[in-house]
């Protein structure tokens, strides 16, 4: 199943997720793309787009307007929907009205072979890797994260070099299963317990400081997810 978190406030662009993209709201946009890949659920935290999703068709329910993350979000949909343990849960973002299908299909076959949680990562260019918008992640040879941050990493020391290295850009996909989900949101999360994820504000680092495994997959993406209105007008110009 695909659960979309849908916050209804955002700092940076206010009511984002109501934003027109082709004559439809970005997350009803984003949840019909998904929906072509499996079974859509929102979980949205307003009644007013919980009425939206429902006259477009969509399953939705609502969730506490006090979460934190998404992930929290999507975890009370989860037990709200009283799913199996063992289900797969792929959390996609309702900014990525255009994250394409390919992309969702390969983060699910990395779930249902058996990983306890899962994302995607893409090769970024030299110009892309000093954006501290854009999170780089480093993986190993099981192409398993070793840490995410909004430094440009691996740190390129000898640029004499006539090889630069393979950057890699995350793209904020998530996949689960019910269980790993739950287990992920009861990690203690506090500044204190949980230092990497407050100092580079990537909730993705609570599961590495406690030593979880998250396996990535390499995917080819122009789907940009959109936090701002400049995000908005490239994402219009690139997709019209």
């Amino acid at each position: 199943m695909i659960i979309i978190p849908a916050r209804l406030s955002s700092t940076r662009f206010p009511n984002k997720i109501l934003a027109d993209i082709q004559g439809e709201p970005m997350l009803i946009k984003t949840a019909k793309n998904a929906s072509k890949i499996d079974e859509v659920c929102i979980a949205c935290d307003d009644e007013g787009v919980l009425e939206l999703c429902k006259r477009a068709g969509l399953q939705a329910l609502i969730t506490s307007k006090h979460h934190q993350s998404g992930t929290d979000r999507c975890n009370e949909a989860a037990k709200k929907l009283g799913l199996n343990s063992k289900e797969i849960i792929i959390n996609i973002q309702a900014d990525e009205p255009f994250l394409e299908s390919a992309v969702i299909e390969s983060l699910k076959d990395i779930m249902q072979k058996g990983a306890w949680m899962g994302s995607c990562a893409k090769v970024i260019s030299q110009s892309e890797i000093e954006n501290p918008n854009l999170v780089k992640v480093v993986l190993n040879k099981q192409n398993e994260a070793i840490y995410f941050s909004r430094a440009s990493i691996p740190f390129w020391r000898d640029k004499e070099s006539k090889s630069p290295p393979i950057y890699y850009g995350h793209l904020g996909v998530y996949g689960y299963s019910a269980e790993s989900l739950a287990e992920f949101c009861a990690l203690p999360n506090e500044l204190d317990s949980s230092p990497l994820e407050h100092i580079e504000k990537l909730e993705q680092l609570r599961a590495i400081y406690y030593g979880k495994r998250i396996q990535m997959t390499i995917v080819q993406s122009q789907s940009i997810g959109i936090d701002t209105k400049e995000d908005l007008q490239r994402a219009l110009e690139r997709f019209g």
